[in-house]
């Protein structure tokens, strides 16, 4: 007890310590500047268990001497609010704890406020569950999904791309594995069809009653939770040797070529330290680099015997910044390119469907951040490590480098915050959040300017991001395509919306998203009677990429709609002079 007592006056000591520091803080100090963001807080997982009151508990009392001693150091405004919410708070309780019947509760007046109270019906009268099986991109399940959220149902969606073992049990209790399938509790009722035909005919209601009003039983559908439904993947052949390389081999930092080569090794060193004929050695040693378990220190060669020096991945000096990378080398067997890329857009795709706005607009990081579908991804990427991109076709790899970055810039925000307006955050933020890809460092900058714009200087820098003999121009596009401007998001609200591409239908999809972008006021808006234009600003940032003016316009007249386009066609065709203006573009997050 006297334990006790000592750690309650320590706590108390420590709370008035904090409202002595905050009292002194002058009131312009408590609000946002315009142009600071809202700090992004990111929730514990929803699965995981959460602190409960005791029973019989509401609020724990606060003395009045101890709240007194706290108000008097407020300044007056805040006073004025802390007197405001407390005894707001105190109503709403009474108010509450005297009223044997919540539901006849709907509005509490108080001097100068009216708060209204909304309950949600559907939990009073539903005590079970609606359960559905989907996929990613699927039409008729977005619909199903459109259709619970606006009736404020809870439910279970189980995709069975992102969970793939899940198909089978969705043949099992429907025996199709045709998308969407709805459960309400353990009863299969169907697909959006018979859904439909439900709500048409009047019965949907009766049909709900009778069935969800019952608690939801053991055998119904489950949602996901963390280590079931996880695939088993095979371990790399050549672990085994690498395990007792590690151990075995001299790991030392080295002078070569008037250059420190730190946590090194020698090409002779390794040779020596497998037990079999220099030439088996030697093709282990290629073998090795080639699936990228060891690089030349300055990536200069696979493997040679000799006084060449090679360090193992995990030891390179740009692992402590790689974000996919949790401690060790992934040792399982590396996938198939195209199979990662056709994964990474499934996924993703239905964090975007659970997550974010239809319009994808604004996006729910910390929602995100406390899924199972974002557990998963964190998994997937770090099978990117050792990846050989080589394999993938054109439209295969632009798919892949188009989603990577829309997928890293949500990682990002969730992981090191948004940077706002502040000029050098940004630059941190896409130059230093990195993934490890196929043995090598890949930034947002890296991806979208070395890889998707074929090496060209990103705006207000004066080198271009990788330099000649870099392993990873070999994946550079030669040309850029426009389009890829407006299929990027930088998670902030002027940018284009976020989404995920397939390779089959990446040409066409970008044609969309750059027509549905130059739609929005502050993309493009023309001013006949002035001859100016108003145009994005991403424009100007890349005008490197678009050309001369004139060439730009005419360039937007193909992805604009009729009434844009007859104007820039007017503007372009007399002659006169056309003034461009480019808009201001606004970096607060997109949430």
């Amino acid at each position: 007890m006297e334990l006790e007592k000592e750690n309650d006056i320590k706590n108390v000591e420590q709370s008035d310590k904090l409202n002595t520091l905050n009292a002194t803080t002058s009131d312009e100090d408590w609000q946002l500047n315009d142009n600071d963001s809202p700090p992004l807080v990111v929730q514990p997982n929803p699965l995981l268990p959460k602190p409960e009151v005791p029973k019989g508990m509401i609020n724990p009392p606060i003395s009045s001497s101890k709240s007194a001693k706290i108000t008097s150091r407020i300044p007056s405004f805040k006073k004025f609010i802390l007197d405001k919410s407390q005894s707001l708070s105190s109503a709403i309780t009474n108010r509450f704890s005297n009223e044997a019947d919540f539901g006849k509760i709907t509005e509490i007046r108080l001097s100068d406020v009216k708060v209204i109270v909304n309950f949600d019906r559907n939990e009073e009268r539903f005590r079970g569950r609606v359960s559905f099986y989907s996929r990613s991109n699927c039409r008729d399940c977005t619909a199903v999904r459109r259709f619970l959220r606006d009736r404020k149902l809870n439910y279970v969606e189980i995709n069975v791309d992102v969970f793939p073992l899940r198909e089978k049990e969705l043949i099992r209790r429907t025996g199709t594995s045709i998308v969407p399938q709805v459960f309400f509790n353990e009863k299969l009722i169907g697909g959006l069809v018979v859904l439909n035909s439900l709500r048409n005919g009047g019965m949907l209601e009766k049909k709900m009653e009778e069935i969800l009003s019952a608690k939801c039983p053991e055998s119904a559908p489950k949602s996901a939770v963390y280590g079931v439904d996880d695939e088993e993947d095979g371990v790399d052949e050549m672990v085994a040797i690498v395990r007792v390389l590690r151990q075995k081999l001299p790991i030392q930092d080295r002078l070569t070529r008037m250059k420190l080569a730190k946590n090194c090794f020698s090409g002779a060193d390794l040779v020596e330290h497998l037990d079999c004929a220099r030439k088996k050695a030697v093709t282990i040693g290629k073998e090795l680099a080639r699936r990228h378990f060891i690089h030349h220190v300055f990536h200069e060669n696979e493997f040679e015997d000799g006084n060449h020096f090679y360090r193992f991945l995990e030891h390179e000096p740009f692992i402590p910044k790689c974000y996919n990378f949790r401690g060790s080398v992934n040792d399982v067997e590396p996938k198939d390119a195209s199979i990662l890329s056709q994964t990474l857009s499934k996924l993703m795709t239905a964090i975007l469907e659970s997550y974010a706005s239809d319009d994808r607009h604004h996006v729910n990081y910390v929602g995100i951040s406390n899924s199972e579908e974002f557990r998963r991804y964190l998994s997937l990427v770090q099978c990117f490590q050792r990846v050989d991109l080589s394999t993938l076709s054109v439209n295969e790899k632009l798919a892949f480098f188009l989603n990577l970055y829309n997928a890293m810039i949500i990682h990002a925000v969730i992981r090191i915050g948004h940077p706002g307006d502040s000029m050098d955050r940004r630059r941190t933020f896409f130059s230093d959040f990195l993934y490890i890809i196929g043995g090598y460092p890949y930034s947002l900058s890296t991806v979208k300017n070395g890889i998707l714009r074929g090496n060209r200087r990103a705006p207000f820098s004066l080198m271009k991001p990788l330099s000649s003999g870099d392993k990873r121009l070999e994946l550079a596009f030669p040309k850029v395509n426009l389009l890829i401007h407006f299929a990027l998001c930088h998670a902030s609200k002027s940018s284009p919306a976020v989404k995920f591409f397939t390779h089959q239908n990446v040409e066409s999809d970008l044609r969309h998203v750059a027509r549905e972008y130059f739609q929005r006021e502050d993309a493009l808006q023309v001013d006949l009677a002035k001859r100016t234009v108003y145009l994005t600003r991403i424009i100007k940032w890349y005008s490197m990429d678009f050309g001369r003016d004139n060439d730009i316009l005419k360039w937007l007249i193909n992805y604009v709609d009729s009434t844009k386009a007859g104007l820039l066609t007017h503007l372009l065709g007399d002659g006169g002079s056309i003034n461009i203006v480019y808009q201001n573009f606004d970096w607060s997050l997109n949430s």
